[in-house]
């Protein structure tokens, strides 16, 4: 009998309304204004948030101000943190195309 693991689907959210009693994983737009060892702050306009990742997962070149979305989960603690799973490079996608992935 195998064992089943179920990941909740990320939800798409602001930063200003993730929930940490609500959200375990979350799907976010929003530019690179900073950038550390494992770690970036995303600015989506509605907030700010510390993103950290680890060496292992892919991800695009970091630049500050560059846009990019992010799939991960929510680590509740003093200030809200996300911990990626996923970092996607959106830079140079299309505006029309960029306003569909944020409905």
């Amino acid at each position: 009998m195998a064992i089943e693991f179920k990941i909740e689907p990320a939800v798409k959210r602001k930063i200003s309304e993730i929930n940490p009693n609500l959200d375990s994983r979350v799907s976010l737009i929003g530019k690179i204004i900073d950038i550390g060892e494992n770690l970036i702050v995303l600015d989506d306009g509605t907030g700010k948030i510390n993103i950290s990742f680890s060496e292992e997962i892919p991800k695009p070149e970091l630049k500050q101000n560059k846009l990019v979305r992010i799939f991960g989960f929510v680590i509740p603690s003093e200030q809200i943190e996300i911990q990626a799973e996923i970092i996607q490079d959106i830079d140079k996608l299309k505006p029309k195309y960029l306003e569909i992935l944020r409905k």
